[in-house]
């Protein structure tokens, strides 16, 4: 189905408009399922990518800004999503002990066990979501994609 049948849109839309507005209801789409996903173990996508985040540190500390900074959702507030990890015992926050001043951040073992039992899952859906695409089509939507942003 075209986008314009999907938002019951009757007025023509310029090729620019359709363009975006395609992109952005296909990315709302595509949230929603991953959400869903989630939340079946009590997480949000963005606590996900926090704890995607503090996996690829290897055991060394972020602090605030380096996660902001890899976020994929940068309008996330980030020190709320670290207090959820850290209630849910995903997550850890110490003092540095060079500069007192500044928040280190660690992701726990109950977080990477719960990691090893989502990265499956989400590759699952992630190859649902793009099953309909060539691997040709999915490296050309990567290639523009990377050109819009750039």
């Amino acid at each position: 189905m075209d986008i314009e049948s999907e938002i019951k849109n009757t007025s023509p839309l310029s090729l620019s408009t359709r363009s975006v507005i395609n992109l952005m209801y296909t990315a709302r789409q595509i949230e929603e399922i991953a959400a869903a996903k989630f939340k079946e173990y009590d997480l949000t996508a963005q606590q996900y990518n926090v704890m995607r985040i503090l996996r690829g540190q290897k055991g060394n500390p972020a602090n605030l800004s380096t996660i902001q900074e890899r976020m994929i959702d940068k309008s996330s507030n980030t020190t709320r999503l670290i207090d959820k990890l850290i209630q849910k015992g995903y997550a850890k926050r110490q003092i540095c002990k060079k500069n007192r001043r500044k928040i280190e951040v660690f992701i726990t073992e109950n977080g990477l066990e719960l990691l090893k039992k989502l990265d499956p899952l989400t590759e699952q859906v992630n190859k649902n979501i793009m099953e309909k695409l060539s691997i040709n089509e999915k490296e050309k939507l990567n290639s523009f994609l990377d050109k819009l942003r750039n």
